[in-house]
C-alpha cells in the first residue's frame, strides 16, 4: 500500500507553498513558518491539519476548501517519475498486489489512477460518505478485497504520521525519504526502516523475504 503525494509523485513541494499561501492569506501566519506546520503534519487531510496548526479558527474550512481545490492543478502537472513505475512493475513482477492509499480525495485519486498507464490494482482515497480514509478504513477494504492477513500488508509512505497510521492498523512501515529524513523516522520509531525512493524498494524485499 503507497501513500500517494510525496511517495509515488513528488507533489508535496507544491502542495506546502501552496498551504503556506493560503495560511498566510486567511490565518495571517508567516509563511516559512505555515510551509513548515504543513510538512510536519503531512499525512492528514488538510482540514485536520488546519485544526491542529490553528485549532478552532474560523477561516479553517473555507482555507480548506481552497486548498483542496488549487492542489487540483498541482496534481495533474505531476506523474510518476520512470524510476517509480520500473519499481512499481518489478514488485507486480514478484506476485504483488499494488494499492494506492490516499488522505487525497477520492475523486483526485481517481483522475491520477485513469491519468498514469501504470494500473494499481485498488486505488482509495478520502471520502467521507463512503467511509474511506488512510488508515484503518483502507487497510479493512484491502484486507477484504484481497483476502490477506494484516501480517501481509506493508504501507509506504513519506510522513511520520503514515507510519503512525500504519502503527495503528497493526500494519509493516517503510519510509519514503524526502519529505522526511531517515533520523526523522528513526526519532519516531527505533529501527525504522527507509528507502530513498520506490523503486528502491523491490531490493528492500528480497533482502527482507526468507530464503527458500
Amino acid at each position: 500500500m503507497f501513500d500517494l503525494d510525496g511517495t509515488l509523485v513528488d507533489t508535496m513541494g507544491g502542495f506546502a507553498d501552496l498551504a503556506a499561501e493560503v495560511m498566510a492569506a486567511r490565518h495571517g501566519l508567516e509563511w516559512a513558518h505555515g510551509r513548515a506546520r504543513y510538512l510536519e503534519t503531512s499525512g492528514l487531510p488538510f482540514v485536520k491539519q488546519l485544526e491542529i496548526i490553528s485549532p478552532g479558527h474560523a477561516q479553517n474550512p473555507a482555507a480548506s476548501d481552497e486548498f483542496e481545490l488549487r492542489k487540483l492543478a498541482v496534481c495533474e502537472a505531476t506523474s510518476m517519475d520512470e524510476r517509480t513505475v520500473a519499481g512499481l512493475e518489478e514488485l507486480r513482477a514478484m506476485g504483488l498486489k499494488l494499492v494506492v492509499s490516499s488522505n487525497t480525495g477520492q475523486n483526485v485519486v481517481d483522475q491520477f489512477s485513469a491519468r498514469e498507464a501504470f494500473r494499481f490494482d485498488l486505488a482509495l482515497g478520502f471520502d467521507p460518505e463512503l467511509g474511506l480514509a488512510k488508515g484503518r478504513p483502507h487497510v479493512e477494504r484491502a484486507l477484504g478485497t484481497f483476502g490477506v492477513g494484516r501480517d501481509e500488508l506493508l504501507f509506504v509512505g513519506d510522513s511520520l504520521k503514515d507510519g503512525d497510521l500504519a502503527d495503528e492498523c497493526g500494519v509493516a512501515f517503510v519510509g519514503r525519504l524526502g519529505t522526511f529524513q531517515h533520523g526523522d523516522f528513526e526519532r519516531r520509531s527505533a529501527g525504522a526502516v527507509t528507502i530513498p525512493h520506490v523503486g528502491d524498494l523491490p531490493a528492500l524485499l528480497r533482502r527482507m523475504m526468507p530464503a527458500e
